[in-house]
């Protein structure tokens, strides 16, 4: 073979060679890649060609698929549908032809979808059998009860605010309440005209609501008075005061230390040296404060950890981290541990923080998915609970108890109250703006205790509400009476 002649069979040779790689390099080593990538037209297909599994509240589910027509404009045979959308969307998140999936419906779309590695020998044998394709279903820990109780408590109070609901002994998620919510039915399919005008309004450029946001996972705010079970717990777990009832050092006024500036208490109460019952009950800001300055800024963020700030939590669904900062001089640690300064928290964050105190200083990792069924409702996946940490010891939690019971037996907490159960709990009213200038955010965060010892709930709710007069804001007065509903129905569903 003359010269060119082998330079040109080299080439051909090496040109099907990089053919050869390509190809096993596409269907080998991208092939899951390019599968569920979701720009892939007939992924989107094979995912709405039959009924989406159901995600399921109390053995009933909350959504449904609907049959759609199908045509030149439309490939898509079912598109999903929500019972109590509003309601639901902080839990299900959403499931749309056009725009995608969130939340519950993302994160477990391949039960859902009944595509999932683990279904593999369930679908062969349906496969083999002729029988058709079908979506398993998500079981989640939720209280349909529970649920209803926050959410509509938050739409009563109008304005915007979220609640959780937490199983102290598990970590269970009983409610997860939004409010304003929107319906993930109203932009489920994909027509320009309907869908996509639906999706538009509800886009926080038009509508400053921001329907759309789960504020109880994903918005942190101001914790206020609410963080001063997490001051009071550092102060017991550090051997500060080893007692509810000791008498501290704390000075009224209180002068912010390195400072001129002194730290106020709302009204005229009586915090002079009180006890941490007392600084509790009437929410003293000077004692708590100065608890905060006379640990210091390393304790108080090693306690603020161990409740679960400064990390984010997988519930599945992500909720963002709460935060209490890590560089502080003296008068900001004063400040941060009353809740204020750069201290800021989820609602699921503070539900944590009432839980672990009532499950007797044990912190249980928060989830909302109980099981994942198979279509043929064969368990695919049990969530098992587990413990996250240990913020106070048995003992020191039941001393923060008693305080918790003191706040709700006679002091700001008194609208939590129910009949026939111990309730501790622990009110908020969060400064907010430059120099406290917009309307605070009212807190609760509380847990019931039955007549055997046990704490079935524990809740955070956060309102904010700004057509409330500013005097009539506060987390005893909008806050306390919508935990309050939510724990009422946790235990009436128990009985």
């Amino acid at each position: 073979m003359n010269k060119p002649l082998r330079r040109i069979a080299i080439f051909c040779g090496l040109l099907v060679l990089a053919l050869l790689i390509r190809d096993n390099w596409l269907q080998y080593v991208q092939a899951d890649t390019l599968r569920t990538d979701p720009s892939n037209r007939r992924v989107l297909i094979a995912r709405y060609s039959t009924p989406r599994g159901d995600i399921v509240v109390d053995g009933e589910p909350i959504t449904g698929s609907k049959k759609t027509p199908t045509d030149s404009l439309n490939d898509f045979a079912y598109k999903r549908t929500y019972k109590n959308g509003p309601m639901w969307a902080p839990v299900t998140g959403f499931a749309s032809q056009a725009f995608g999936a969130t939340q519950l419906e993302s994160i477990e779309d391949g039960i859902l979808t009944g595509t999932d590695d683990r279904l593999f020998f369930r679908n062969t044998l349906d496969m083999l059998t002729g029988k058709e394709k079908a979506g398993g279903n998500v079981v989640t820990t939720l209280n349909g009860a529970a649920q209803k109780a926050a959410y509509d408590g938050l739409k009563k109070v109008g304005g915007k605010g979220a609640a959780v609901a937490l199983d102290p002994g598990t970590g269970a998620i009983l409610a997860l309440a939004s409010y304003p919510s929107y319906d993930p039915s109203s932009f489920a399919g994909n027509s320009t005209s309907v869908d996509s005008k639906a999706w538009t309004s509800l886009q926080k450029k038009n509508n400053p609501d921001d329907p759309m946001l789960n504020r109880a996972l994903r918005e942190t705010y101001p914790p206020g008075s609410t963080f001063k079970v997490v001051t009071a717990a550092a102060a017991l777990e550090n051997g500060l005061y080893t007692s509810a009832d000791q008498k501290t050092d704390s000075p009224l006024p209180y002068t912010l230390p390195d400072t001129t500036t002194p730290l106020k208490n709302e009204g005229n109460i009586p915090c002079k040296d009180a006890s941490m019952r007392v600084a509790l009950q009437y929410s003293c800001n000077t004692v708590f404060g100065k608890i905060g300055v006379d640990l210091g800024k390393d304790k108080m963020l090693e306690e603020a950890k161990k409740f679960g700030f400064d990390s984010e939590q997988f519930t599945p669904v992500r909720a963002v981290a709460s935060n209490f900062p890590k560089e502080m001089n003296r008068p900001s640690t004063a400040l941060s541990s009353i809740g204020q300064y750069e201290t800021a928290a989820t609602p699921l964050q503070m539900a944590m923080v009432a839980s672990a105190v009532a499950n007797d200083g044990k912190l249980m990792k928060p989830y909302m998915v109980d099981k994942l069924q198979a279509p043929s409702l064969d368990v695919v996946s049990q969530t098992q609970p587990e413990e996250l940490s240990r913020p106070l010891s048995e003992q020191n939690a039941q001393i923060l108890q008693s305080m918790m019971e003191t706040v709700v037996e006679k002091g700001t907490g008194t609208n939590a109250q129910i009949p026939g159960v111990t309730v501790g709990g622990k009110t908020g009213t969060a400064q907010h703006g430059l120099n406290n200038s917009e309307k605070p955010y009212a807190w609760f965060i509380s847990y019931a205790k039955l007549a055997d010892g046990s704490s079935p709930v524990a809740v955070a709710v956060v309102v904010e509400d700004e057509s409330a007069n500013r005097d009539d804001i506060s987390g005893g007065g909008l806050a306390a009476p919508i935990a309050k509903k939510v724990m009422e129905a946790v235990i009436n569903s128990r009985k």
